[in-house]
């Protein structure tokens, strides 16, 4: 076979389509399932229309051409202007949506349950947590940075606490959804709390950040931070997607293929706790985006797993959809958490009763 030649078999793996790609002399060997492909490439594809939209839209609304133009910085001063503001919001959305979609995909894979999600088990809660108790204690003075730090150390304490509390000779899935459920509620009540007792403007700030939202003056500040993290997970998930992949087989069989399952299950948990609270530092917590998105490409990939690569895809196009519903569809624009949680929610309850159905 020549270098770089693909050959695609007719039907394989139940008659799904796989291009096989070798290079070389054999030494470089993959498989690529087209119809996934495919659908990631749509997602991709819808994903770039809403992005485009949101910078089309606005008071002073600007033509596609007017918008490319200025997105190469060859456009007329007051697009460019214009399209600085407008810009890092609908980056910001690309970003924490793929995060997002990325994080949930990681969670339900451990927890080969479809209602694992940072969401249900809590660790949005806490990154919610952590960062509410760094803006309650140093108001304004924390920052971006100082609210990022406290989102994070709050989402990984969180994982942490649930997954030892969940711990009993290795970790269930559906022992750390029901330690999750628990944790999420304590926090939440502890949230409620720290929010009744702070200053009232402290106190209106957080509730209102708490809602989840991307309208942030400091937006163009967030993106290269949410950037590079983002970049930096995905650096450290690469190696371990194919070790993720094994465990969805099971303790044993992962094990028995030399996979260190409670290592790589604690290393993954982490890093899927870092993504989470990453978007609730960026915007707040931002509900459901990770629950529904890794299910949704799911579907429509046909796998038989969860995989971030197209749970990304269809996170961010989530987000990006959802933030376009908050601006413009109401008299007032809302934060993109309460569109978020109310198409979330009737997904949620969609799921439970297709898995009870079918249990």
């Amino acid at each position: 076979m020549n270098d770089g030649e693909i050959k695609r078999p007719a039907a394989v793996d139940f008659g799904r389509p796989v291009a096989v790609l070798r290079a070389g002399t054999g030494r470089l060997s993959g498989r690529v399932d087209v119809r996934v492909v495919a659908v990631v490439a749509v997602l991709l594809a819808l994903t770039f229309v809403a992005f485009v939209v949101a910078l089309v839209l606005g008071d002073y609304q600007m033509p596609v051409d007017r918008v490319l133009t200025a997105l190469f910085g060859t456009g007329t001063p007051r697009d460019e202007f214009v399209m600085g503001r407008r810009l890092p919001r609908a980056l910001l959305a690309v970003l924490l949506g793929a995060a997002l979609g990325i994080s949930g995909a990681i969670i339900q894979s451990l927890t080969r349950n479809p209602l694992g999600s940072p969401d249900v088990i809590g660790f949005n809660t806490g990154a919610y947590t952590g960062a509410l108790l760094v803006i309650v204690v140093f108001g304004g003075s924390a920052g971006y940075l100082g609210t990022s730090a406290g989102s994070l150390i709050g989402g990984i304490a969180t994982a942490l606490i649930v997954y030892l509390l969940a711990y009993k000779q290795g970790v269930q899935g559906f022992r750390l959804i029901v330690v999750g459920i628990g944790v999420s509620a304590m926090l939440a009540s502890l949230n409620t709390w720290l929010i009744l007792t702070a200053d009232l403007d402290v106190a209106m700030a957080a509730a209102a950040w708490g809602a989840g939202t991307l309208q942030d003056p400091q937006n163009d500040l967030k993106v290269p931070i949410v950037a590079l993290v983002f970049a930096l997970v995905l650096v450290l998930l690469v190696p371990l997607s194919v070790r993720m992949k094994v465990m969805e087989m099971g303790d044993d069989a992962a094990t028995a293929l030399g996979v260190r399952t409670e290592r790589t299950r604690l290393i993954l948990l982490v890093l899927g706790v870092s993504l989470t609270a990453l978007a609730t530092a960026a915007a707040g917590p931002i509900a459901f985006v990770a629950l529904a998105a890794p299910q949704l490409a799911k579907r429509l990939a046909g796998s038989a797993g969860v995989s971030m690569l197209p749970a990304a895809a269809m996170g961010a196009l989530l987000l990006s959809a959802s933030d376009l519903v908050a601006q413009w569809t109401f008299s007032t624009p809302l934060p993109v958490g309460v569109v978020t949680v109310s198409v979330g929610g009737l997904y949620l309850v969609w799921l439970i009763a297709r898995e009870t159905k079918k249990n």
